[in-house]
């Protein structure tokens, strides 16, 4: 029986995809484990390709799920001790995924682990924080696109605090490792989410049970990210604010009327209109 279960969702990457099968593979990682892809409907060949691996199991799930339940029917389909949360534009270096066992392994405490994220070029992402809220996304948000456009003070504020360890309130689900039985006993991720803003609500469940989690920059993962949101750049969109709606409804509740002015003020997209182009 495996030890770690790997889950990658995936939609219309089918080249990100093989680049990050390929990273488990040459070589793979020393823990037993088993790898899961689930397809969410890709029309690129994406589910064909992963079957290349004879060892990767393949489920497909006919349609474009999203990200919470389409990493839910590949945990449910899976049984590895440790759950590991990877995106399909991921490259995992050897010896990442160990260490980020190891990590675990070493703390009771701590239920959920992820590494270090850092681009193509070697740019560090800012891919943890603290608890959204109006304030924290608002200044996630500045750190990020500061960094994104290269303000020197920022981006070296953001190389430096991401060369450290430390216990932030949330980790990104491009890279996360957890216990199978931390993220059962929160009944898995929660499928009002699309995309975006599961990571932060099942860091916060697994939390508010009494458990930790790290960031552990000693494991560092290759992000190449949006690749599949740019396959559909509107859905993507609308994905993102209706996510962002179900948080507050979901944590801060009195923030609601507040967030849906600022978005009719801004004209952000949160609903396709019917026969409008769904990016498809």
């Amino acid at each position: 029986m495996p030890r770690l279960s790997i889950i990658i969702v995936s939609f219309n990457a089918c080249a990100e995809l093989e680049r990050c099968l390929a990273s488990l593979h040459e070589p793979p990682p020393l823990v037993p484990h088993e790898i899961v892809v689930v397809d969410n409907g890709s029309t690129d060949g994406s589910a064909d390709a992963a079957r290349q691996w004879p060892a990767v199991r393949v489920i497909e799930a006919g349609s474009n799920l999203g990200f919470s339940r389409g990493t839910n029917a590949g945990i449910r389909a899976s049984t590895g001790e440790y759950v590991l949360l990877l995106n399909s534009d991921t490259i995992v270096p050897e010896g990442a995924v160990d260490r980020l066992v190891d990590e675990l392994e070493r703390d009771r405490d701590v239920a959920v682990v992820a590494p270090r994220l850092i681009d193509e070029a070697g740019r560090a992402e800012l891919s943890f924080g603290s608890m959204v809220g109006p304030l924290n996304e608002f200044r996630q948000r500045l750190l990020v696109r500061g960094h994104e456009r290269g303000v020197t003070p920022v981006s070296d504020w953001v190389e430096w605090v991401t060369k450290r360890p430390r216990f932030p309130d949330w980790v990104s689900g491009a890279c996360l490792l957890v216990r199978r039985e931390a993220a059962e006993a929160v009944g898995l991720l929660d499928e009002r989410y699309f995309m975006y803003a599961e990571d932060v609500d099942f860091c916060a469940a697994i939390r508010a049970r009494g458990s930790r989690v790290k960031f552990a920059p000693a494991s560092t993962v290759i992000h190449a990210r949006g690749r599949s949101a740019a396959a559909a750049p509107l859905a993507t969109r609308v994905a993102y604010r209706q996510s962002q709606l179900a948080f507050y409804a979901k944590h801060h509740p009195g923030w609601v009327p507040w967030l849906r002015l600022y978005l009719r003020l801004r004209r952000a997209p949160i609903e396709i209109a019917p026969g409008r182009n769904r990016d498809k």
